[in-house]
């Protein structure tokens, strides 16, 4: 059994704190940034630290290689190893990579409809009992709200807890009146949790936007992106 120090220990440990427990089954959250900033590597250590937990992980890409993400969860465990001075990490990281099943889709030409039927193939006919699904590169400017409430179903259908990467741009930094970035507006509805990140001061700050029903949210993360590591670290004060 993998130290439950380290479990504690996790900065992610934080967010479930300030939030109503984390995004919980059955419901969706969203991580917003623009692009290069590190979503992935948040979706990532997010979906590490579930794996440390013991939980059964799907990650959905939607990028055109895969083989990308298999070195960021290489590199995000070997610095949270390296970071707790974790003995035998290999042996852990290796047993652990046995829960994660990595699926990649192409979001033009596929309806929700036909994504959603191979996940609940994986989790139903594959024996695949999944904790969390991740999903990165997801379009949202290609989808709307009745495709991605379609996604809310699906969490709530299986009990499984949806992290999604959301791109937003430069050029429309434009939110509403609960702080939202107008290009993911439409998606709230659906949305249980939705953290922005915005570089400052060298690091990457996690800003808390909707917290369940609290919304806008008034708490602090007091989280960090570190972009030397791409960890997700507790800001100090905190």
């Amino acid at each position: 059994m993998i130290d439950q120090e380290l479990i504690s220990r996790s900065p992610l440990r934080i967010l479930e704190k300030s939030t109503c427990g984390g995004v919980g089954k059955g419901n969706i959250g969203i991580i917003a940034a623009r692009k290069g900033v590190g979503k992935t590597a948040c979706l990532v250590h997010i979906a590490t630290d579930q794996l440390i937990q013991g939980k059964n992980i799907i990650h959905v890409s939607f990028a055109a290689n895969t083989a990308n993400i298999v070195s960021w969860y290489d590199n995000i465990f070997k610095e949270i190893a390296n970071r707790y001075k974790v003995g035998g990490a290999m042996d852990i990281y290796d047993r652990i990579t046995k829960n994660r099943v990595i699926m990649n889709f192409k979001q033009d030409g596929l309806t929700i409809c036909r994504i959603l039927s191979s996940l609940k193939s994986m989790i139903r006919d594959g024996d695949f009992a999944t904790d969390v699904v991740v999903v990165d590169g997801y379009d949202f400017s290609k989808s709307n709200a009745g495709e991605f409430a379609e996604f809310k179903a699906f969490a709530e259908e299986l009990q499984v807890e949806l992290w999604f990467s959301a791109t937003t741009h430069r050029d429309a930094p434009e939110k509403d009146d609960k702080g939202v970035p107008l290009a993911l507006s439409a998606f709230m509805a659906s949305t249980a949790i939705l953290i922005l990140m915005a570089p400052r001061d060298g690091y990457v700050h996690l800003q808390l936007v909707k917290d369940h029903d609290i919304f806008p949210s008034p708490a602090s993360l007091h989280l960090k992106l570190d972009p030397q590591v791409m960890l997700i670290a507790e800001e100090s004060g905190a």
